[in-house]
């Protein structure tokens, strides 16, 4: 049996999907139906891949025939884990070019953890790293900030938001006056700038920050 074979025999006694394993593993669900139609023979995440099918990479790989084998225990569940996009692409304190969409991967946290944060839904979370000291000293230049994407409406003053002009991102202290939208920042050296009606456009609030040692 050719390891994709086995790749989809396993997917189908766990009645598990493509799309499920692709995101237990973090790549995407064309890595998987690659390996499970036998269009790839090879990955670097065939050790997760086994360790999700409870089976071992030599099974996959055809080297034993045993898919029980120095098998790892299943995993004990993790009800409290929910998963949360980190962003590659930092989000400028200043500005920063947001030309290509970011790269993004998935990281598992305690909801208990996230709840002391927010109350929003995980899957409008995410996570990416400040660039620059205009938020300093709220915010400094390596911290990771949570933004929720849920919330899009200027509707409180003063909030920190990860916003974006045209294709520049920034995070900023916001305030609306009229059509005006002052773009502040906790670093008394850096001037407040300015966005008319309809010229910025709203990523989330930053509700939380993560700091670096």
């Amino acid at each position: 049996m050719a390891k994709g074979d086995r790749i989809q025999a396993l997917l189908d006694e766990a009645k598990m999907s493509h799309a499920e394993l692709a995101r237990r593993v973090g790549v995407s669900t064309q890595t998987v139906w690659k390996l499970a139609s036998g269009a790839s023979q090879s990955s670097k995440y065939l050790h997760k891949i086994a360790r999700e099918l409870e089976t071992t990479p030599e099974f996959l790989l055809g080297e034993t025939d045993d898919p029980e084998a120095d098998a790892p225990p299943p995993s004990a569940p993790r009800d409290n884990m929910v998963e949360v996009a980190m962003v590659d692409l930092a989000y400028g304190m200043g500005g920063t070019f947001l030309a290509e969409h970011p790269d993004s991967r998935m990281e598992e946290f305690p909801l208990s953890f996230l709840r002391n944060f927010t109350k929003a839904d995980p899957g409008q979370l995410m996570i990416a790293e400040g660039v620059g000291d205009s938020m300093a000293p709220t915010i400094g230049p390596s911290d990771l900030v949570l933004i929720d994407r849920g919330q899009n409406n200027l509707n409180i003053d003063d909030r920190i938001w990860a916003c974006a002009i045209g294709e520049i991102g920034m995070i900023k202290r916001l305030r609306v006056r009229g059509d005006t939208v002052t773009l502040l920042s906790d670093n008394a050296n850096v001037p407040e700038d300015r966005a008319a009606d309809g010229e910025l456009h709203l990523i989330g609030r930053v509700v939380g920050k993560f700091s670096r040692l």
